[in-house]
């Protein structure tokens, strides 16, 4: 009986040793939006294919925090500076083709969502849009965009329910081809998260 007991004790501590290791993995789950559908998404989806490892984690677009002025380096912007996620920086999907684009009126209100699979202490939501001009055939960079964020969501430290939506007001006097970047920055953490929707205006 004793040997049981021990052989028990020893399987019970290997589960849960176990289960802890898997949470510890867990966090690493985080966010993404779907609306505007952003690139992640689109490769999660199978609309854009051959995207490499993003299809499987389109909420692990994880970076240093601080955009703007630090974060992710320019060219890097949409994968959050990830190597892994490369394939959402280009200009171009991986078959060639362009980014489907989600049609946008600007100067109307404009319902933002995320989905989240760790629901992160949150300091804001910010959301940043390409200037008009801007240059479409390299990777996105700082001086593609207007860096002031257009709309900015204070969160107070709190955490967001699984699925949030939020409005905004988008910016007047922009037509055709834009990116818009979406930052949720997290409070108790280094880093932020990142997504990159292409619109049309």
């Amino acid at each position: 009986m004793r040997k049981k007991t021990k052989w028990y004790a020893a399987a019970l501590g290997l589960t849960t040793a176990g289960a802890l290791v898997l949470s510890a993995g867990g966090a690493s789950g985080h966010g993404y939006t779907d609306l505007p559908v952003s690139r992640q998404k689109l490769c999660q989806n199978g609309t854009v294919t051959d995207c490499g490892e993003i299809q499987y984690e389109p909420q692990s677009v994880e970076g240093p925090k601080g955009f703007p002025a630090t974060g992710p380096a320019d060219g890097a912007i949409c994968s959050g500076g990830n190597s892994r996620f490369s394939q959402l920086d280009s200009p171009r999907t991986p078959s060639g083709g362009a980014w489907p684009t989600t049609r946008v009126t600007g100067g109307q209100s404009y319902t933002f969502r995320w989905q989240f699979t760790a629901m992160h202490a949150t300091t804001d939501f910010k959301y940043y849009v390409t200037r008009q001009g801007w240059n479409q055939n390299h990777n996105l960079a700082r001086s593609d965009l207007n860096t002031t964020p257009f709309l900015t969501v204070p969160y107070n430290g709190q955490r967001p329910p699984a699925t949030l939506s939020h409005s905004g007001t988008l910016p007047s006097g922009l037509s055709g081809h834009h990116v818009i970047v979406a930052v949720w920055t997290i409070a108790d953490t280094g880093n932020a998260f990142y997504a990159c929707s292409d619109v049309t205006f």
